[in-house]
């Protein structure tokens, strides 16, 4: 990946987005974008106005960045990404993440809008993603390796943090959401799966199956973030629900789980930056 890519980007954002205060890194799929309550915004900028990253395309993808204050702690939001399958290389893939790691951040949340395998789930549920499978055979640390990204051959035995997933399960129980631990399926998209890939995935171990979030999260942890990563389950996958699946519906379904969204989200941040 180009060097002179991340640094044009990086050189856009203002200086104080690199002055070593910024706590945490939030990436918000589809639906995730209005999930976070902010007490003083620092920062605005539209994506399309980043060097390089392009303006968000997809339905329920703000498309923006925000550094905002939350409890006195300093937030960098990634509101909406750019996804593999938009024909965008996997620089714009991991830009967000990259642009984090310079600003000194080493937790991370990511989240996304999945589709439903394990039968146990149902529209509206929260998985917390335990563990992931990569369905597309690419992978964005390939290519000549820098070492501000970590090692040449980074360990992926654990990706998503134990102790932010023992957290986020603490607060769902709490506020009686229902969540359950799961792996999740990263899938090239744009098309949804067919019946038989979803009952493959199935057989491989999947719960739910989404577009995103493998990218970013395998270069995290390469990087040496802790990484707890959320999935809203806003439909059931191919063969497994009776309905044609829509992008519609997906946007409908974050809008309607947005205050359990915003609930999660931000009572994390809160136990995680005390």
């Amino acid at each position: 990946m180009d060097k002179n890519f991340f640094d044009k980007a990086a050189g856009y954002l203002p200086d104080v987005c690199f002055d070593g205060k910024v706590a945490l890194g939030l990436l918000l799929g589809s639906g995730w974008n209005k999930a976070i309550i902010t007490d003083n915004i620092l920062v605005r900028i539209p994506y399309r106005d980043i060097p390089g990253l392009g303006d968000a395309t997809i339905e329920g993808h703000t498309g923006e960045f925000i550094l905002y204050e939350r409890n006195s702690r300093r937030i960098a939001a990634w509101c909406g990404r750019r996804h593999f399958y938009e024909g965008v290389g996997w620089e714009q893939a991991i830009l967000p993440i990259e642009i984090l790691r310079r600003m000194g951040v080493d937790k991370v949340v990511l989240t996304n809008a999945s589709g439903g395998i394990n039968p146990a789930l149902r529209p509206g549920d929260f998985v917390i993603i335990r563990d992931h499978i990569n369905l597309i055979g690419m992978n964005p640390l390939v290519g000549p390796h820098n070492p501000e990204w970590g090692e040449r051959f980074p360990d992926m035995s654990q990706v998503y943090s134990k102790h932010f997933s023992e957290t986020l399960h603490s607060i769902a129980n709490l506020r009686q959401i229902r969540a359950m631990d799961g792996i999740y399926a990263y899938a090239m998209g744009p098309c949804y799966e067919t019946p038989a890939e979803v009952q493959a995935y199935k057989t491989l171990g999947a719960d739910v199956v989404g577009m995103s979030t493998v990218p970013e999260a395998v270069f995290a942890k390469a990087c040496g973030m802790q990484i707890a990563g959320i999935s809203l389950v806003t439909n059931l996958a191919a063969g497994i629900s009776r309905q044609p699946l829509k992008h519609e519906d997906v946007v409908a379904a974050g809008e309607q789980a947005r205050s359990l969204m915003s609930g999660l989200i931000d009572d994390f941040i809160l136990r995680v930056l005390k």
